[in-house]
């Protein structure tokens, strides 16, 4: 169940969109709390998901439809409990939602020869209290192979595009809509507007979701949860874990212990800035452990990236535990964990698409062994990253740590190609200190998802001064995104690019030829391991 503080609510059926969460994400910007739910299904012989008893125990003022990548006419494609239409909530369909209603309520859906994908012009053919006046244009963005060629009964059509004769429909008398395109996504104008329409003005919702309501939520919740026990954090210096303890050291104080494993993979100056943060700033009890020998001994010889990811993770888990046993011993029992788990994750978790193929191990430490009995305090789980960012700026914490760009659980081992070393970490933690202060200089490092320098241990021919060198190679990447799902190379200036080259070629010893990573995700991800 949601908070309670959040009556007015919106719950999302998820049938597998990869623009799902950006529903979520505009429905929320709008000050309106909302979830996302997997449909009643069954996986594997093993049912979960919501049917209409569990809809209406949610008590949602509204309901979604998600998209899907599926057709409709497939055996097993996602369903819906025909009984949640009968619970009579204002109802929006996209895409996938529509075409299911079509299907389920006794219209004609096809599979189109020709996938309709990318943009197209909208045209509303009546006015509507979502879609606006009747002649209206805009352009909208399409991603879909089914497509709808009769309606059932009770709908009409609201707006048309020139391959989409029911882009826009809906049922007055049941207060359903559907929508061929996707107003979720940037490409589609208005879509915000047209969310916000639904939220406000059909399900009648306020703006109750702010993030100092959740922060006040928040401490109380983990006030009950905690008591009188004691906690304790393993902090990495990122905005998650970061925003997690400072949100529970208001709501425990100084029964919260911060635990920072210093594994020698950080970036430059890092551990300083997290015990400046921590204990200057905020007053937190810091305990540092230099791991950083240990860490490196076990990497040692190891060039395959997902050996050092079990690795890192592993000794993480076993520096951790003995941190932990000692501060237990010293001041008490610990009793409670905390992460700093987010709301993507726990969706992930849920998902309608089930089980996915592993890409690679996930750049986070994973969760801590069931046999340090710990219970987990989790007080993060229903934002996003931006509301993460955006709670943490009213906790007080600087905007140098909050607006940080993502960094990976196993820091510089995974942008170090091949074996990691002490001289291979040095030469990449000075060309990354190089990258960031440039890009910081000229202005663009909030309208980065990601910049980092890769280590690539390719030597080559150079020339400085009257010399010959052969020496190693950089790889910068800096990629643009809104939440690492897909990403695209940033258009860095050309003079910023030449700045950060000369730089590194002329300050960092052993490195002689600089290059910049044009790759977009997919097909190739973010991180180079």
């Amino acid at each position: 169940m949601p908070p309670d503080a959040h009556r007015d609510r919106i719950l999302i059926l998820d049938f597998g969109s990869q623009y799902t969460q950006l529903i979520a994400r505009r429905i929320r910007e709008r000050g309106v709390y909302c979830e996302i739910h997997p449909p009643r299904m069954t996986v594997d012989g093993e049912g979960f998901g919501m049917d209409a008893a569990a809809v209406k125990d949610w008590s949602p003022a509204g309901l979604v439809l998600s998209g899907g990548p599926s057709s409709v006419l497939d055996a097993g494609a996602p369903g819906l409990d025909p009984a949640v239409l009968e619970l009579g909530l204002p109802t929006l369909a996209i895409c996938y939602g529509l075409q299911l209603l079509a299907h389920d309520l006794g219209g004609r859906v096809e599979s189109a020869e020709d996938r309709e994908y990318g943009r197209a012009r909208l045209r509303v053919e009546r006015r509507d209290p979502l879609l606006g006046d009747a002649g209206a244009e805009s352009h909208v963005w399409m991603s879909h192979g089914d497509r709808v060629l009769a309606l059932p009964e009770g709908f009409e059509v609201v707006a048309t595009s020139d391959n989409s004769p029911f882009a826009g429909v809906r049922h007055p008398g049941r207060r359903i809509w559907g929508l061929q395109f996707h107003p979720e996504v940037v490409h589609t104008e208005g879509g915000g507007e047209i969310l916000a329409r639904f939220v406000h003005e059909v399900c009648g919702c306020g703006s109750s979701w702010t993030m100092e309501a959740f922060i006040d939520e928040a401490v109380g919740r983990v006030r009950e949860q905690v008591g009188e026990g004691r906690a304790i954090c393993g902090l990495s210096g990122g905005v998650d874990s970061s925003v997690a303890a400072a949100l529970v050291h208001r709501a425990v104080g100084e029964r919260l212990t911060c635990i920072f494993v210093d594994h020698g993979l950080m970036r430059e100056g890092e551990r300083a800035q997290v015990e400046s943060e921590f204990r200057e700033h905020l007053g937190i009890e810091l305990v540092c452990v230099d791991a950083s020998a240990r860490f490196l001994a076990a990497l040692a010889g190891v060039t395959d990236p997902e050996r050092k990811r079990r690795i890192i993770g592993h000794l993480f888990i076993e520096v951790f535990e003995e941190e932990a046993r000692r501060i237990g011993a010293e001041r008490g029992s610990v009793d409670f964990l905390v992460q700093g788990t987010l709301y993507p994750d726990v969706i992930e978790s849920i998902s309608v698409r089930g089980p996915s193929a592993t890409i690679k191990t996930h750049h986070n430490v994973g969760g801590l062994p069931e046999r340090m009995r710990l219970r987990l305090v989790e007080p993060l789980r229903e934002l996003f990253k931006d509301e993460v960012r955006e709670v943490g700026r009213r906790l007080g914490l600087h905007e140098v740590l909050v607006g940080r760009h993502p960094f990976p659980g196993p820091g510089l081992a995974i942008r170090v190609i091949g074996e990691v070393t002490a001289e291979r970490l040095a030469i990449l933690r000075r060309a990354d200190a190089i990258l960031i202060e440039e890009i910081r200089r000229a202005g663009l490092y909030d309208a980065i998802w990601q910049a980092f320098a890769v280590f690539l241990p390719i030597q080559s021919v150079g020339v400085m001064g009257d010399e010959r060198t052969y020496e190693d190679a950089i790889a910068l990447r800096c990629v643009t995104s809104v939440d690492a799902m897909t990403a695209d190379w940033s258009r860095l200036p050309p003079e910023v690019l030449a700045t950060v080259s000369s730089r590194i070629t002329n300050e960092v010893k052993g490195v002689n030829r600089v290059v910049y990573d044009v790759s977009s995700k997919p097909p190739a991800t973010i991180e180079w391991e």
